[in-house]
């Protein structure tokens, strides 16, 4: 399940990544750059920080091969999307969840304090979109009012409020990766939002 997971969170991301991209008009091989690194930014920035290296994705070649697969994906079938944002969105969302996840057992695997796994779990989730909207020429979603972030932080600590309950690893990946993107969802459906700072 784990694994299953990892392999649909960095699709999604992917695809997120070359919508994006072919929303702001770049060619195929800058549409690719941004898919690629959507797909590995986070992951490869978390592998960093805990002294994994090489990262993961350059230890295995399927992340690669999932990504070039996502990448043609976007492409052919960017005309069957109904409205470019709710594709957008909709992906986004998916590797948000699964990408926090993957995020909390590698801190959890080499034994990190709950606090520092939340915190890896919401990098390995955001930046990957942080290093994509910066190329894209937007402001990161995490750093506007929209709650993107806060479901992260919110995911791992239902995370292990679950794993206090000895679930099975299945069933506890599964509640919680559907905790955060029934958040997000209900978070936009109902337009929740944090409040913003202004300068006066």
């Amino acid at each position: 399940m784990f694994h299953l997971l990892d392999i649909i969170g960095t699709m999604a991301f992917a695809m997120s990544g070359a919508l994006t991209a072919m929303h702001k008009k770049l060619d195929p091989f800058g549409v690719f750059i941004i898919a690629f690194v959507t797909a590995v930014g986070g992951g490869t920035l978390r592998d960093t920080l805990i002294g994994r290296t090489p990262v993961g994705w350059m230890l295995d070649i399927q992340y690669v091969y999932v990504i070039i697969l996502g990448f043609f994906l976007a492409i052919l079938f960017r005309k069957k999307f109904d409205k470019l944002r709710t594709s957008l969105f909709l992906f986004d969302t998916i590797g948000l969840g699964v990408f926090t996840l993957i995020g909390l057992e590698k801190g959890i695997m080499i034994g990190l304090h709950p606090v520092i796994c939340v915190a890896l779990g919401t990098m390995t989730a955001c930046f990957g979109g942080v290093l994509r909207d910066i190329l894209c020429n937007e402001i990161p979603t995490i750093f506007r009012r929209e709650i993107y972030a806060t479901i992260c932080i919110f995911g791992g600590i239902v995370f292990f409020a679950l794993k206090r309950l000895n679930l099975e690893d299945d069933i506890l990946y599964l509640l919680t990766s559907l905790v955060i993107i029934s958040v997000r969802l209900l978070a936009v459906k109902y337009k929740w939002y944090l409040p913003a700072f202004e300068h006066k």
